[in-house]
């Protein structure tokens, strides 16, 4: 008899942050994910969510979340609310100093409610510029 493999995504993987209708579009919130915190941020136009680590790396503060969120060129960005770099919301990269990226966290949108990948995307950790795990 054969058997059928099902995967099932691991859900422990994932952490639910919120409803989606809790975040207003253009604006950003500090979520804590698994011991780090990490920078919530929702587009206008087009409608998207974003997770980042909350680190800015050149004020050494958390507070990419109380950032400024726009775009440059068609690319989503949020601006540090202290030395205004800015950062990619997609890779994290800084878009004022191509030696700087903070890491990034995939998002998923599931029954208007927003979670977040408990790890940063593979690869960031080693790309990013250093900043503590937690608060």
């Amino acid at each position: 008899m054969n058997r059928l493999a099902v995967a099932l995504p691991d859900l422990r993987a994932w952490e639910d942050i919120c409803a989606i209708d809790e975040l207003l579009p253009a604006t950003g919130v500090c979520a804590l994910v698994a011991g780090r915190q990490v920078a919530l941020v929702r587009t206008a136009v087009p409608d998207a969510v974003y997770a980042i680590g909350n680190f800015d790396p050149f004020s050494k503060a958390f507070v990419l979340s109380r950032g400024i969120v726009g775009d440059r060129d068609g690319v989503p960005k949020i601006a540090s609310p202290i030395y205004k770099q800015s950062f990619d919301l997609r890779t994290g990269q800084c878009l004022d100093d191509p030696r700087v990226r903070v890491p990034t966290f995939e998002v998923r949108i599931e029954r208007g409610r927003i979670l977040v990948c408990r790890e940063p995307r593979s690869g960031d950790s080693a790309t990013m510029i250093g900043g503590p795990r937690g608060a």
